[in-house]
């Protein structure tokens, strides 16, 4: 694509020969655009990020612009950046920013002659191995550096400390060793922001005492310690560290007692994270007032004893605790009901017992409160009804009890932020609350595992912004409203419970829903034909019910979805060949996605969030699955959710052939197709199906030879076609299939190999046993024709014989008729007597 020089205002064509910012981002330019722009002398800023550019890039095409200050190429298809010594632009450029491009480590030994270069941004882009020990390290003015999102390795250069105008380095996911001394930045006195996560985090050769010489605002070195590597201690340096206003030191399995003293010698620090370590003993905090400190999150250690009264005091202006996934213990304290300015309070996973204090949810600031797994009991209903200003309120996991409906709800207004509630896994028994149908912008409720009773309430219909409803594992009877549709609903888990009765229109037209789990219920009826209008289903759950009839073409129609379980049910009639023409897509929209919040640049006056990735989760409620494959019944989230992909039809009454078409379904991880009535032989256009994992088609009437190029399946991990009427030499036992076991072909005689201890000889073929198959019929029946045919036969030689020998040996005949006789009067005594007692025993009675 040609660039105009020039463009026409009001019939005058205007030069741009003084234009000093150029922005190109996101177009079709390819390397020639350069050409187009060798006017532009006084270009200081140009931007062609997310263009077409590719292969190498020439400095000397760019020499036109001589007063050229910022260079961003960023997301292109760029290999490799030519520069030479008497460049032009060599001597100006300050800022060069490559980000995700696929580059040569050798840039780094090149990228020197830049002598005026202050920021380089070499994110993503593909470096390997280790930085090299000139070029980049000539850099004195460099001021910020970025090198993070590569596969660079190994310890790092000496030569770093020439970086002494270095204020910003960015090193994280890559594979450098770095030393808890961190010496080899010890001279870098205007470093202030220093991010190395997912490194590796090293014990020097030799003991290493010089104070450094930097001050660090920021420091962030979450999972650089592997496992192996325990006991270890905070590094040392930053005991030294006054400036503090970031720390994060997560996921390191550091060891002692929590180092409160980050807290005590970086009176402006902010944000302290010490998530994922091992740090014992009780919390112990400064009786001195820390007001800057908005957010601590200690959650995934080893602390125990109580909570201390003392943390509200000490952080006044708290924003968000996490203390979760520990051992604390005790009551929640009641100071933290009166933290104006906490929003977010994570306690889940703890000891904890006693009520939740009312004043903590309608005094309180809080928008999510997290109390999951602990001990807590008391009633939920005043602790949900006075939750005002409350968004997201978890309480599952603990003791909670009683009926939700025993009480005067006429006085309340459900409060109208709430949009989240999860009450599984408690003791709450009786009746569904009606009065939830009143929460009007509510958009996810769980209430699952408890022994909730009686029908799903028609006020449930109301909840018209719901997104996920989970009511399973409870006792719930009747049968699903039909008014049940909300507009919004994405995932309905109505699984475990005593549901009844056909679908009729629940659901009809949901064209939002993406998870349907009805498992474990006692749903009659068929499939309806509708359900080709929930366009956007990709899970479908429907086993152990009651479901009969034809398994519907309609599902052929739900182009999203990816896990289908009909299993245990009565349906009958053939699989739908139209099956093999779904895509099984992964699914972005399958998981739950949670809630993230991201600070603004305006909530933050440093750089704090300069190059970080700072979240917070909002929502904690995540979409599981659950579903039998690889004879194991496995449940899903999260990422991994996205790639399942799954068809269960076993344990039904379907008849027919395999349709070969199911061979198109290149993406399914699991099929089963086991314990039915199928016929017919296996079709070979399985070797198709490159991502199966599980294949089971045991128990069923199939016959013919295992198709021999199915052992191209180099995925699949469980493999059975036992009980069939198959015959022939089992697969070459190579790659996946050396790893079968007899059981995996157990149940079918004519199978050969050395596996069953069977060898496949001349007259025992699988082409002769498959014309044989062919001739007498494909389901195998010539073994029971024989069999009845020589019964019969036995059957009328015994009778003759028997005649025979009686009608020549009187004495035998007097002796059989005799027998005979002492019989029937046995058998009529005993019939009177036990008529007579009957009728004496009703008398009496």
């Amino acid at each position: 694509m040609k660039l105009y020089k020039s463009f026409v205002d009001g019939g005058r064509k205007l030069e741009l020969t003084h234009l000093e910012e150029l922005n190109l981002d996101g177009n079709l330019f390819n390397t020639s655009v350069f050409a187009s722009l060798n006017k532009l002398s006084n270009l200081k800023s140009l931007s062609i990020s997310g263009n077409q550019l590719k292969g190498s890039i020439d400095m000397k095409d760019l020499e036109a612009f001589i007063n050229l200050r910022e260079l961003d190429m960023s997301y292109n298809e760029l290999k490799d950046l030519v520069i030479h010594q008497d460049s032009n632009v060599s001597s100006s450029l300050e800022e060069i920013y490559l980000d995700y491009s696929t580059l040569n480590t050798n840039i780094l030994q090149s990228i020197g002659v830049f002598a005026s270069l202050k920021t380089l941004s070499l994110y993503h882009c593909g470096l390997i191995g280790p930085l090299p020990n000139q070029g980049w390290c000539d850099l004195r003015n460099l001021e910020v550096l970025d090198v993070s999102g590569n596969a660079l390795e190994g310890m790092l250069p000496h030569c770093f400390s020439n970086l002494t105008s270095l204020r910003e380095l960015y090193i994280s996911r890559n594979h450098f060793q770095i030393p808890l001394s961190f010496a080899p930045f010890a001279n870098l006195s205007n470093l202030k922001v220093l991010l190395s996560n997912q490194n590796k985090l090293v014990m020097e050769p030799s003991f290493y005492t010089s104070v450094p010489k930097f001050q660090l605002t920021i420091i962030s070195l979450s999972k650089c310690i592997t496992s192996q590597q325990l006991n270890l201690e905070l590094p040392t340096f930053l005991y030294y560290q006054y400036d503090l206003r970031y720390v994060d030191v997560s996921q390191n399995n550091f060891s002692g007692t929590v180092p409160t003293w980050l807290l005590e010698n970086n009176t402006k620090l902010e944000e302290l994270i010490l998530k994922g370590n091992s740090f014992t003993g009780p919390l112990s905090l400064s009786s001195a007032l820390i007001s800057n400190v908005s957010s601590i999150d200690i959650s995934e250690n080893k602390l125990q004893g109580q909570i201390p009264t003392g943390i509200c005091s000490t952080f006044p202006h708290l924003r968000r605790l996490f203390l979760s996934k520990n051992a604390f213990e005790g009551n929640i304290p009641l100071c933290l009901s009166g933290m104006k300015d906490l929003s977010t309070l994570d306690l889940s996973n703890n000891l904890l017992y006693g009520k939740v204090p009312e004043e903590l949810i309608a005094k309180g600031s809080l928008t999510i409160l997290r109390l999951s797994t602990n001990n807590l009991s008391g009633n939920v209903v005043p602790v949900i009804l006075s939750a005002n200003g409350l968004e997201n309120l978890y309480l599952d996991g603990n003791n909670f009890s009683g009926e939700m409906t025993n009480v005067d709800v006429s006085t309340f207004d459900f409060p109208y932020s709430l949009r989240e509630i999860d009450l599984s896994n408690n003791k709450l028994h009786g009746k569904l609350p009606r009065w939830i149908g009143n929460a009007s912008f509510l958009q996810r409720l769980a209430m699952s595992n408890n022994g909730f009773e009686g029908s799903i309430p028609m006020e449930f219909c109301k909840l018209n912004r719901l997104e996920f409803l989970d009511l399973s594992q409870n006792n719930l009877s009747g049968s699903i409203p039909s008014c049940f549709n909300p507009p919004y609903i994405e995932h309905v888990h109505l699984h475990g419970n005593r549901l009844r009765g056909p679908l009729s229109l629940a659901f009809y037209n949901s064209s939002s829903i993406v998870t349907l789990d009805l498992r474990g219920n006692n749903l009659t009826g068929s499939i309806p034909k509708w359900i080709y209008t929930l366009s956007s289903l990709s899970v479908l759950l429907l086993k152990d019910n009651h479901f009969h009839g034809k398994v519907p073409v309609e599902l052929c129609k739900l182009h999203s979805l990816s896990i289908i379980d009909l299993s245990q049910n009565m349906f009958s009639g053939p699989i739908p060949s139209c099956l093999g023409n779904l895509s099984l897509p992964m699914q972005t929209k399958k998981i739950l996605e949670p809630i993230f919040y991201r600070p603004s640049i305006e909530e933050h006056e440093t750089t704090l969030n300069f190059g970080m990735d700072s979240y917070y989760p909002t929502s904690y409620l995540e979409e599981v699955i659950e579903f039998t494959t690889k004879s194991g019944f496995y449940s899903y989230k999260g990422d991994i959710l996205s790639y399942m992909t799954g068809i269960d039809l076993s344990c039904n009454n379907l008849t027919g052939h395999i349709p070969p078409e199911l061979g198109n379904l290149s993406e399914i991880h699991s099929l089963n197709l086991s314990h039915n009535k199928l016929t017919g032989v296996i079709p070979s256009s399985f070797a198709k199906l490159h991502q199966i994992e599980s294949l089971d088609l045991s128990y069923n009437n199939l016959s013919g030879e295992i198709p021999n190029q199915l052992v191209e399946l180099n995925s699949l991990e469980v493999f059975s076609v036992a009980y069939n009427n198959l015959s022939g030499s089992i697969p070459e036992p190579k790659a996946q299939f050396g790893t079968f076991i007899e059981n995996s072909y157990e149940g079918n005689p004519f199978l050969c190999g050395p596996i069953l201890h069977k060898s496949c000889s001349k007259t025992d073929s699988p082409s002769t046993i498959s014309t044989i198959s062919e001739d007498k019929g494909e389901d195998g029946l010539i073994d029971t024709y024989d069999f009845c045919v020589s019964f019969l036969v036995s059957y009328v030689v015994v009778l003759l014989t028997i005649f025979v020998v009686l009608y020549i040996n009187p004495y035998w005949r007097r002796a059989w008729f005799s027998l005979v006789g002492k019989c029937i009067t046995t058998c009529r005594y005993s019939n009177v007597g036990n008529f007579l007692t009957y009728h004496i025993f009703k008398r009496c009675v």
